[in-house]
């Protein structure tokens, strides 16, 4: 594996940014890219989007890649000290209880907290066989009052995020982090940048890192408004069905990068499908197809963009994802970044034409 790579993994998937605070996110992006690009702008929400120019008007192409994960704020400070939540973006209570998180206060001091467990002791058969909602989750401080509360600083609205270290498991390929959802594919998209600048290229290709997309795909459609891309691709996570019970679909762990037909939120361009699958026939790179009828990618709002975008999304298989220990696998990651990177040197008007043609003829 390339080392430097695995490092920018690990430097992103362990940086705290919840949808609205995606801040120190940005900043890693930024200090990755400032010396490879020619230029970083940032739309009003927050999303950065970082440019390579082209040869003169050439067509734009936008990668889109989403800074934020999901998490909690602090909703209210109980008695003896606990902390009440508010979900950012979508967690299932079976997967929030007897983890560690990190809260961050308006000046920036990060302490760890618990959520409660308790026992299964002397419950009742109904209290074990519930799954609790979020209202009922508290986080323990390990403190003993609201004021200890107060003295570190910690207030209602203050973010609340998934504590976990990155971790190479034992075949030396699969990678254990938090947000992988999406800090994977922005990795991908800062890869494919650094790529083409070696490599060379036609198009001008911008990579937005956008903020809110847990929350309603909102940095997409600010990002895509200031790009006004020809083409583009959003770059996400989906499920990876290689569990006991999961059906039968090649979507892996390890099988490739996946083409997505369709999600909940848009449905791909069909010409600019059949293209990429060619190009990844070609070049070799290893891939399978995505149907994921529930959910979104940012490509939900980019293809809404002005007049329309050929667009479509391009996935990594994922375990476990919206939780503290989700799985990807560094060969899906590569195939991503060696797609992308043979799809855009071929990009040039007469593909756009192409594409377009798809839809009438």
């Amino acid at each position: 594996m390339n080392q430097k790579r695995v490092d920018l993994l690990k430097r992103l998937s362990e940086v705290n940014g919840i949808s609205g605070a995606e801040r120190d996110v940005a900043r890693l992006v930024k200090k990755e890219l400032e010396d490879v690009v020619d230029r970083i702008e940032f739309d009003n929400l927050g999303s950065l989007v970082a440019t390579l120019d082209g040869e003169k008007d050439a067509p734009k192409v936008l990668l889109s890649a989403h800074m934020d994960e999901v998490g909690f704020v602090v909703k209210q400070v109980e008695k003896g000290g606990f902390l009440r939540v508010h979900n950012v973006g979508g967690w299932w209570g079976h997967v929030v209880l007897a983890h560690e998180w990190t809260i961050t206060t308006r000046d920036g001091k990060e302490y760890i907290g618990v959520t409660g467990a308790q026992p299964p002791h002397g419950m009742p058969p109904e209290q074990r066989n519930k799954v609790l909602e979020i209202k009922d989750i508290y986080i323990d401080m390990g403190v003993s009052s609201e004021e200890d509360i107060a003295k570190l600083g910690i207030k209602v609205g203050d973010t609340v995020t998934p504590h976990q270290k990155f971790r190479i498991l034992n075949d030396g390929k699969t990678l254990l982090g938090k947000a992988w959802d999406d800090r994977a594919s922005v990795a991908v998209g800062v890869e494919v940048l650094k790529r083409l600048k070696k490599e060379g290229h036609k198009a001008n290709v911008s990579l937005a890192a956008t903020v809110q997309e847990e929350v309603g795909l909102r940095g997409a459609k600010t990002s895509a408004h200031l790009v006004k891309p020809d083409l583009a691709f959003a770059i996400d996570v989906t499920m990876s069905y290689d569990l006991p019970g999961s059906p039968a679909m090649d979507t892996k762990l390890g099988n490739g990068v996946a083409l997505s037909i369709m999600d909940g939120s848009v449905i791909g361009h069909r010409g600019l499908f059949d293209h990429v699958e060619q190009v990844a026939k070609d070049a070799k790179v290893k891939y399978t197809y995505d149907l994921l009828t529930a959910g979104g990618t940012d490509s939900g709002e980019i293809h809404k963009t002005l007049d329309g975008v050929i667009n479509m999304t391009v996935s990594i298989p994922c375990r476990y994802f919206h939780s503290h220990v989700s799985l990807v696998h560094y060969d899906d990651i590569e195939a991503t970044i060696e797609l992308l990177v043979a799809v855009i040197k071929g990009v040039d008007w007469d593909l756009i034409a192409q594409l377009k043609r798809t839809k009438y003829e």
